[in-house]
């Protein structure tokens, strides 16, 4: 049968550890710095904002949308 042992380490015998569990200032290492570089390069950027077509689409469905709850509204209404 195989023993296994306990991944947590001891405190006491943890180095740089203070009493009570803290670490010194130096003790942990610095922060990971972003990696702009890491990713593919784009070499295709679009344009900012919305295509013409599309924000049409949008609002003539919007406009559609409230025109039938005025309607609604104006079908209880009376």
């Amino acid at each position: 049968m195989q023993q296994h042992s306990n991944p947590d380490p001891d405190p006491l015998r943890t180095p740089g550890l203070e009493p009570g569990g803290g670490v010194p200032p130096g003790e942990t290492p610095p922060a990971e710095s972003s990696m702009p570089g890491a990713g593919p390069q784009e070499t295709h950027n679009p344009p900012r904002g919305w295509a013409k077509g599309p924000l049409t689409l949008i609002l003539v469905l919007v406009v559609l949308v409230a025109a039938g709850f005025l309607a609604f509204a104006i079908a209880l209404a009376l």
